[in-house]
């Protein structure tokens, strides 16, 4: 299975540094591919180096304003021009989304994600790895959206929250 992750590519504390080791290990032990920002830094780094030490491929796709931090090992990398077309790539390369922690890119992936699969133009199972209770607030905002009308399907069709990486990779091997 190829998962798109998004996440954030900051240096960032162990209470996201490890989880997101222990779930690149779980891609790459089963035997899954990356596909990424393909960034050379931050989370992206240490989910990228656990995904390959454990034996899984690597894809990225970086962006041209970016390229000098793109990661020179990847088993592929396409620089795409623009942001625009960073998240198209990434999508159009994955048979499941894994949004993990991040900044306003990450959330920007994650809800054009979701508003593309709301629209019913992609079906592709997505999970919001709720590392350390990251996105519980957004969480929360989502089931209000959904209690008061503004989704036009279940929250559960939309988007399954997972509390770890195990969770997140059971659940997208039930539906890929």
């Amino acid at each position: 299975m190829n998962i798109g992750v998004f996440l954030s590519a900051a240096d960032l504390g162990e209470h996201y540094t490890v989880p997101a080791r222990e779930f690149g290990k779980l891609i790459g032990a089963g035997g899954h591919t990356l596909v990424w920002g393909g960034s050379e830094a931050g989370l992206m780094k240490v989910l990228a180096d656990a995904v390959q030490e454990a034996g899984g491929r690597l894809v990225g796709v970086s962006v041209e304003f970016l390229h000098e931090l793109a990661r020179n090992d990847a088993d592929e990398m396409v620089i795409a021009r623009d942001l625009a077309h960073r998240k198209a790539e990434l999508l159009l390369r994955s048979d499941a989304i894994v949004i993990m922690v991040g900044g306003t890119g990450t959330l920007d992936e994650a809800t054009e994600i979701l508003e593309l699969r709301k629209h019913g133009l992609h079906t592709k199972p997505v999970v919001l790895l709720n590392t350390a209770g990251f996105y519980d607030g957004l969480k929360q905002q989502f089931r209000r959206m959904d209690a008061e009308g503004f989704l036009p399907l279940p929250l559960a069709d939309l988007v399954y929250f997972a509390e770890d990486g195990p969770a997140a990779l059971a659940y997208l091997l039930e539906r890929v």
